[in-house]
């Protein structure tokens, strides 16, 4: 027997019904689903230090389970002095079973560790169903040894579901279990 992750498992037994009530789903196939999790951070001092991107890089492998790559820049920016084909940042995309051992993680032991943590703003989503989620310092994650890191960054964290509208996609990351504020 194969392993499946807790949250995965949840998703097919507990959630698919959920959401099939109170939406009114005919068919399971209508239910909207986690389609990936990217993480990505920008680095605007690589420009000047190139070994910058290298950190990011393995601070998100790291984090993620996976191979984080560098992005590179489209086009100049002279104000910036960034030239075109320049690394300026990095970013891993996840999907099937390490997507939701990372939600599971990021749930579970990294968005507690936050100072002050009142819950996630409700107000990530971009109208088609996906949901972009801001985090200031990297060593939320249990993974990242404080020793070890030259600065503090941030991250970004965009869920991508195939739910049609926010409120379908809402329902299915609080069934999940990312914390939202209450209003």
């Amino acid at each position: 027997m194969s392993y499946v992750t807790r949250l995965k498992k949840e998703y097919t037994e507990r959630i698919v019904d959920s959401l099939k009530q109170e939406f009114g789903y005919s068919n399971v196939m209508q239910v909207p689903k986690l389609q990936k999790i990217v993480v990505s951070r920008g680095i605007g001092a690589a420009v000047a230090d190139k070994k910058l991107i290298d950190h990011a890089v393995e601070e998100l492998t790291n984090i993620t389970g996976q191979r984080a790559v560098a992005t590179i820049s489209k086009k100049d920016v002279a104000a910036f002095k960034l030239r075109k084909g320049m690394p300026i940042g990095a970013k891993v995309t996840l999907r099937g079973e390490r997507m939701y051992e990372f939600l599971d993680r990021l749930v579970t032991s990294a968005l507690p560790r936050v100072r002050d943590f009142q819950g996630i703003k409700a107000s990530g989503f971009d109208g088609r169903g996906n949901y972009s989620l801001g985090v200031t310092e990297q060593i939320i994650f249990p993974e990242i040894n404080i020793d070890r890191i030259n600065r503090i960054n941030g991250m970004d964290i965009t869920f991508v579901t195939s739910a049609d509208t926010d409120k379908e996609a809402k329902s299915l990351l609080t069934e999940l279990g990312l914390p939202f504020k209450k209003n």
